[in-house]
């Protein structure tokens, strides 16, 4: 669940360590595949597929699987899927605003799998642009622990950055879109770690929940992010630090 809460960083890193690896790994390959189609099998030369590759291989994905995806997805063996690129737009418990990307081969599948979890979790889906309006592209680098802020400004001082967040183990710094590819390198070249970088949505409309809200969101994200189409799902739900100890 993107949106750069504390929660939502936490709960990708539990993702990598239970039962939903599996699903995790699917996703992250299909990332490539489209990625090698749209840009090309050059990973130095396709910053969306290098940066796909970069978050599959820190969840532990097989080189073997990671160089399989790319060919697919380049055709070089003559095989991949047509995947579309689906948004989904809806509202959860208390108004909060949900976009649901999906990677398809299957729209009608994807359309109703999507809409039955809002239906069977206190949610319902929106008509287009009903919530869109409020979130924007942005560039979003996920920082592993042990890197320090002032570590992140040195090596980003000649690039723009929206904003750095503490997330309690790590960090998380917002850009516009254009400008991750740029920052991604200066991080390298400055010899720091970080888990993912990623071009996301991000809402400019915050919504504070409680922990019943918040509860009902978080059973209905993991709902949808459960399903094989679903790729992301944003939300604007921001979750207080006492909220945050509630639901731990």
């Amino acid at each position: 669940m993107s949106g750069h809460s504390k929660w939502a960083t936490t709960k990708h890193k539990k993702a990598a360590n239970d039962a939903r690896r599996a699903k995790l790994w699917a996703k992250l390959i299909r990332n490539i595949e489209v990625a090698a189609r749209n840009g090309g099998p050059d990973i130095e030369g396709n910053p969306t597929l290098y940066d796909a590759v970069y978050k599959a291989r820190k969840n532990s994905v097989p080189n073997d699987n990671i160089e399989r995806a790319v060919k697919r997805g380049s055709g070089a063996n003559g095989e991949g899927a047509d995947y579309q690129n689906i948004l989904y737009e809806g509202y959860g418990s208390g108004g909060v605003a949900i976009l649901v990307e999906c990677l398809t081969d299957n729209k009608n599948r994807a359309a109703a799998e999507v809409r039955l979890a809002f239906t069977k979790n206190s949610g319902n889906l929106a008509d287009p642009g009903s919530v869109s309006y409020q979130f924007s592209r942005k560039g979003v680098i996920v920082v592993s622990d042990g890197v320090s802020e002032d570590a992140i400004l040195e090596a980003t001082l000649e690039h723009p950055i929206d904003d750095i967040a503490a997330t309690g183990d790590g960090y998380v710094i917002t850009c516009e879109a254009s400008a991750l590819t740029a920052l991604r390198e200066a991080l390298q070249s400055a010899g720091l770690d970080y888990e993912s970088a990623d071009v996301e949505f991000v809402s400019s409309l915050k919504i504070n929940a409680d922990k019943d809200t918040a509860e009902k969101n978080i059973k209905l994200v993991e709902a949808l992010e459960d399903l094989d189409d679903v790729q992301e799902v944003y939300t604007n739900m921001d979750l207080s630090s006492d909220v945050l100890a509630q639901l731990s």
